[in-house]
C-alpha cells in the first residue's frame, strides 16, 4: 500500500518544529548570561568574603590591644611597688641619730667641717642653720678683716663656734643666757671664753623701755661708765673683762627674742652700742633685723648712717669711738607708727 502526500496534511517541518524550542525573541537562550554580570557575582562575592575577614582581623587586633594594655598596666604597678618598698626599706628612720652629735657639735676642733654640712641646704644635723650662707660669709669676712682681734657675741649657735677657730690668736667672749646651750660645751679654743648672763625685760617691753631711752639722761652716750649705769636696758652685770677690753667686733644674735614672753635683744643692741662708743673703730653685726624690735633698737642706737652694708636679715654697722656726741645718731630721731 503506498502512501501518498495529500494537500491536507502538514508539511514535516511544521510536524518537527513541535519538537523544537521555539525561536522567538522574547523568549531568550537559557544559557546566554552576559560575561560583564559573571564578572560582577563574583567580585561581589569575594568582596563580601574580603570585608569578614578584615573584620575578623580588626577583633582580633582589638582583642590583642586589650591583652597588651593590661599586661602593661600590671608590669607599671609592679615596678612602682617595688620602688615603694625600695625607698621603706633604705629610709633613715627620723629619730635615729649619732651618739656623738652633741660632742661634734660643741667640739671647735671639728668646727669647720660641722658648719660647712650646717650651711648646706640637705642637711640632717639636728640643728637649723642660724644664719644664711650668705650671712655667714658676710659676719666670717668681716672678722677675717680684724683677726687676731677682739671679739664679743650675744648668744650661742653651732654656727658661732667657728667664730673662736677663725679668731685664732684673739679674744673671744660668748654671752647667753640660755643655760641648756652652756651645758654641752666641753671644749673650747684658747682665748675662748663663755659666760652665762641674765637678760630681764621680755621682748613684750621693747617700746616701754625705748620710750624709757629716749627721755632719760642716764641712757645718753656720755651718762658714764655702763657698769654703773641707770638706765633701764644697760646690762650692768657683765663680767668685769667686758668693760675693760676695747672690742673689734661686736655681734648681736642673742637671746631669743622670738616670743613676746622671751627675753628681747633691746639691752644687748643697746649695751653694743655703748661698748662700741667706748672703743676704738668698733664693727657691730645685728642679726634678725626683719623683726620689729631688733630693727628698731639698730635704728635707734646703731644709727642707718652707720650702716656699711647688710646681707639677708644681718645688718653691719661700724661705729666710730671716742665721740664726744651727746645724742646716738645724727638724723632724726626714728619715727615709730
Amino acid at each position: 500500500m503506498s502512501s501518498k502526500l495529500t494537500p491536507s496534511d502538514p508539511p514535516l517541518i511544521s510536524s518537527l518544529s513541535h519538537f523544537l524550542p521555539p525561536d522567538s525573541p522574547k523568549s531568550p537562550p537559557l544559557l546566554d548570561i552576559p560575561v560583564s554580570n559573571q564578572k560582577y557575582h563574583y567580585h561581589h562575592h569575594t568582596e563580601n568574603k574580603n570585608e569578614k575577614e578584615e573584620g575578623k582581623g580588626k577583633k582580633g587586633m582589638r582583642i590583642t590591644t586589650k591583652k597588651l594594655l593590661i599586661i602593661l598596666f600590671f608590669i607599671l604597678s609592679a615596678i612602682s611597688l617595688l620602688r615603694l618598698l625600695r625607698i621603706t626599706t633604705t629610709a633613715p628612720s627620723p629619730t635615729s641619730q649619732p651618739s656623738t652629735l652633741p660632742h661634734t657639735l660643741i667640739d671647735t676642733s671639728s668646727t669647720q667641717s660641722l658648719a660647712l654640712d650646717l650651711l648646706k641646704p640637705n642637711s640632717t644635723t639636728a640643728s637649723v642653720p642660724n644664719l644664711t650662707v650668705k650671712e655667714f660669709q658676710l659676719l666670717t669676712r668681716i672678722i677675717s678683716l680684724r683677726v687676731p682681734c677682739n671679739l664679743l657675741v650675744f648668744g650661742i649657735e653651732p654656727q658661732s663656734l667657728l667664730l673662736s677657730s677663725l679668731n685664732a690668736g684673739g679674744t673671744t667672749i660668748f654671752l647667753e643666757d640660755n643655760p641648756e646651750k652652756l651645758q654641752g660645751i666641753r671644749k673650747i679654743n684658747k682665748g675662748t671664753r663663755m659666760y652665762k648672763i641674765e637678760h630681764h625685760a621680755a621682748a613684750k617691753e621693747a617700746y616701754k623701755l625705748l620710750q624709757h631711752a629716749r627721755v632719760n639722761p642716764g641712757c645718753a652716750p656720755q651718762a658714764g661708765p655702763l657698769q654703773s649705769s641707770r638706765c633701764q636696758l644697760a646690762l650692768t652685770q657683765l663680767p668685769k673683762e667686758i668693760y675693760e677690753l676695747k672690742w673689734d667686733v661686736v655681734v648681736v644674735d642673742g637671746p631669743s627674742g622670738d616670743r613676746p614672753e622671751a627675753p628681747g635683744r633691746m639691752a644687748a643692741i643697746y649695751t653694743a652700742s655703748m661698748i662700741a662708743r667706748a672703743g676704738n673703730n668698733t664693727d657691730v653685726l645685728v642679726h634678725d633685723v626683719d623683726r620689729m624690735i631688733e630693727k628698731w633698737f639698730s635704728w635707734e642706737f646703731l644709727c642707718h648712717e652707720n650702716l656699711v652694708s647688710s646681707k639677708g636679715k644681718l645688718w653691719h654697722f661700724r661705729i666710730i669711738g671716742n665721740s664726744t656726741s651727746t645724742s646716738f645718731c645724727s638724723t632724726a630721731t626714728v619715727q615709730l607708727m
